[in-house]
């Protein structure tokens, strides 16, 4: 099977074409698929644009127990990876991982062995959360359609005390036809094989994201948007 090829002149919403993941499916089918994302997280340096931005907050200054929320956590392997990253540094932080879908949530919890991450399932806008230092997300941002991404950023900007980072992919021809035929190439999950490539026609440029933070109240001086390669696109703000 070739891969599929998507106009990348504009950003696709969500509600043009589904992600398998975003359907009705088994646990099975939905572990296997989170699994396979995490692996590609390790393998292409996923972590690090979210890693370097907490570095660059020098936490262990402010004198206090940091709590992140991270939305969309999925698999878990976000917060994983910052429980150790914290640990190693002597920085105390209260991590939660929030996602809309149980079945996400009761994978996450799974997933982890001995952990101290607090693990819910509801929507950001409706859940009852201790209010948060900071909020991240990692590869969530795209599964929203523009006009939920900028209310997305509105609640971050109110409610995160110190700052919010958002870690997604860049919207780029190149990244999403390697992504299609190396997913094939390494028998990832099918769901992952399916909507690598519509990740990436649903993903970011630069001048998608000013718009989008224009539209939710923010000023181009107040947040940073950043390439990483490979083919990560981030935002942040961190509050002064």
């Amino acid at each position: 099977m070739r891969p599929r090829s998507f106009n990348l002149s504009r950003r696709k919403q969500p509600e043009e074409q589904a992600e398998l993941m975003d359907e009705p499916s088994s646990r099975e089918d939905l572990r296997g698929s989170l699994s396979d994302l995490a692996r590609l997280n390790r393998w292409f340096l996923g972590y690090r644009p979210t890693l370097h931005w907490l570095q660059g907050l020098h936490l262990h200054q402010l004198g206090e127990r940091m709590h992140i929320l991270d939305v969309g956590c999925g698999y878990g392997d976000m917060l994983r990876r910052i429980e150790r990253w914290a640990s190693r540094r002597g920085i105390a932080v209260e991590l939660t991982g929030l996602d809309i879908n149980p079945e996400c949530v009761a994978i996450a919890s799974q997933a982890g062995g001995s952990s101290s991450i607090r693990w819910m399932a509801g929507s950001v806008f409706d859940c009852r959360i201790s209010p948060p230092h900071l909020v991240i997300s990692s590869l969530f941002a795209h599964h929203l359609p523009d006009a939920e991404l900028v209310r997305f950023l509105r609640w971050m900007e109110e409610n995160a005390a110190v700052g919010w980072f958002i870690n997604d992919l860049s919207r780029a021809r190149i990244p999403s036809c390697l992504l299609g035929r190396f997913a094939r190439a390494a028998r990832l999950h099918p769901f992952v094989q399916h909507d690598g490539p519509l990740s990436f026609a649903r993903a970011f440029r630069p001048e998608d994201w000013r718009r989008l933070c224009a539209a939710a109240g923010l000023a181009t001086r107040q947040i940073e948007i950043r390439a990483w390669k490979p083919a990560r696109l981030c935002v942040g703000r961190s509050k002064p």
